[in-house]
């Protein structure tokens, strides 16, 4: 496995875990990160207010199920269970982009979209 999607499998390990320190350990200390439509931070004092989001409580469960890597960018698709603050379970898929640099990333631009219910 390359240094870059170790740093992304460590980096999804510890929001797994909610571990601050272990997520920012693999981020440079200029980076963005990007939820299209939804917000932009930068820096990360400000990726760090994010990791629990005051809509949510508890920890998510992630699962990648296929990371891809051409040069310095790693992709990283898969599904987040996350559970409101009133009691509600949210399925998710994303599509997570990397950019990566010295084998930290340096950018995220996430991609996330509700799974309806299955009834």
């Amino acid at each position: 496995m390359s240094k870059n999607k170790e740093t992304v499998t460590k980096y999804m390990e510890a929001f797994n875990q909610q571990d601050h320190a272990k997520i920012l350990a693999c981020l440079t200390d200029d980076i963005t990160w990007v939820l299209p439509g939804v917000y932009l931070h930068k820096g990360k004092a400000a990726f760090d207010k994010e990791i629990e989001n005051e809509g949510f409580t508890g920890k998510p469960v992630i699962k990648v199920s296929r990371m891809t890597e051409e040069e310095n960018v790693v992709i990283a698709e898969g599904t987040v269970q996350a559970k409101t603050k009133n009691g509600i379970i949210v399925n998710l898929v994303f599509c997570d982009v990397f950019e990566m640099e010295n084998g930290l990333i340096k950018k995220l631009t996430s991609y996330l979209m509700t799974m309806p219910d299955k009834k």
